[in-house]
């Protein structure tokens, strides 16, 4: 069986995606503030801490980074959650805040979905998860649009059932978007891939939008 891993990351704030039980849950930076305020606590503490202070919580480890590196507090903390065997990662709060950060967000779900591991995405009206190859099933969300994207240069055979626009075999590129805008035929929407890394983006309909 496999282990999970909830990273509390620091865009804006949301309670989606932390109602799941986790066998590790990994606060970033701010994300020490919010999983407060979620009723959850971190098993360990990352980051740079150039957004919010170190926080004093006798019994919770703290591995701090020099604000000078290459890795997102985020990514940071999915190699460490991947580094010590966790295959399903979520990471809640990944949306709003700073767009970089929120690319950057998608950028490492796709760095750990390319790892094996299961990657999902959550915040405020939004969740997402992206997939290696395969095929993943969506259960039906009423007055929420479904998209797909590609996030390496090319995915191979795409095709998506279960929802008012199919598709057989497709192929889809990260230089158009083929994939946007969809919803929910049936009760679940399956999305299969032969090959490269795709985005399933959720995002809740806003008043007088439809699909």
């Amino acid at each position: 069986m496999g282990k999970s891993c909830l990273i509390v990351s620091g865009g804006d704030f949301s309670r989606e995606g932390v109602s799941e039980r986790f066998d590790l849950i990994i606060a970033c930076d701010r994300g020490f503030e919010y999983a407060e305020k979620l009723g959850v606590s971190p098993d360990v503490v990352i980051g740079d801490f150039d957004s919010a202070d170190a926080p004093d919580a006798p019994g919770i480890p703290v591995i701090r980074f020099p604000s000078v590196k290459d890795d997102t507090d985020t990514m940071l903390a999915a190699k460490y959650a991947l580094e010590h065997g966790y295959d399903d990662i979520a990471v809640c709060c990944a949306f709003g805040g700073r767009l970089d950060h929120t690319l950057a967000n998608i950028q490492t779900a796709a760095y750990i979905a390319e790892r094996g591991a299961r990657a999902r995405l959550f915040g405020k009206d939004t969740a997402a998860e992206a997939f290696s190859g395969g095929a993943r099933r969506f259960p039906r969300r009423g007055g929420w649009s479904l998209s797909v994207f590609a996030l390496s240069d090319r995915c191979e055979c795409v095709s998506i059932s279960g929802t008012k626009y199919e598709v057989r075999g497709a192929e889809l590129t990260n230089g158009f978007p083929l994939g946007v805008s969809n919803t929910w035929a049936s009760g679940e929407a399956k999305v299969s891939a032969e090959s490269g890394t795709l985005l399933v983006l959720m995002s809740k309909l806003k008043r007088g939008e439809h699909i």
